[in-house]
């Protein structure tokens, strides 16, 4: 569904639809698990559904990185978008664009330098996991550090994608 073909604004109401299947999925799942016996497989579909939301987060990140790259010669993105955004009086943007590449970083990476960055300097945007309540499964796996079925999480991130797509389309 993310084909070449889509502009950023397409792809973007792509992930969004996504998303509030994903979460309409966690709802559900929360709700029928609000009862006193929470069953194996209800537990499975809420991981399988946040996992799902988390996939979908990362990849129009990933999407508006790659489409919108050619605005700068080399060099980190996400820096160079935040740097410009500054310069150009957006300093409220470039402050939720970067909180978000930190918590989408985090999705993908655990914890680093973007996990310790975000320990340091909370955000409304972004709920953090502290390390020690992750757990890791039996196969190593470990749940995120980051709470992405928040209220807002997805639709901030896509909200705050769209204003960085229009102003680096109009300079």
């Amino acid at each position: 569904m993310m084909g070449a073909t889509l502009s950023v604004p397409e792809l973007v109401a792509a992930a969004q639809a996504n998303a509030k299947m994903q979460e309409g999925r966690i709802e559900e799942t929360l709700v029928l698990m609000g009862g006193q016996h929470v069953s194996e497989s209800q537990i499975e579909d809420l991981s399988a559904a946040t996992v799902a939301l988390e996939l979908v987060a990362v990849d129009i990140l990933s999407v508006f990185e790659a489409r919108m790259q050619h605005h700068f010669k080399r060099g980190p993105f996400s820096r160079k978008l935040k740097s410009l955004l500054v310069q150009a009086g957006k300093a409220d943007l470039a402050d939720r664009l970067h909180q978000y590449y930190l918590a989408i970083n985090v999705l993908k990476h655990g914890k680093g330098a973007s996990y310790r960055e975000l320990l340091n300097t909370p955000s409304h945007l972004v709920a953090l996991k502290p390390a020690g309540d992750v757990i890791e499964n039996e196969a190593g796996a470990h749940a995120s550090l980051i709470d992405i079925t928040l209220p807002n999480f997805f639709d901030g991130l896509t909200k705050t994608i769209l204003e960085a797509y229009h102003f680096l389309e109009k300079k």
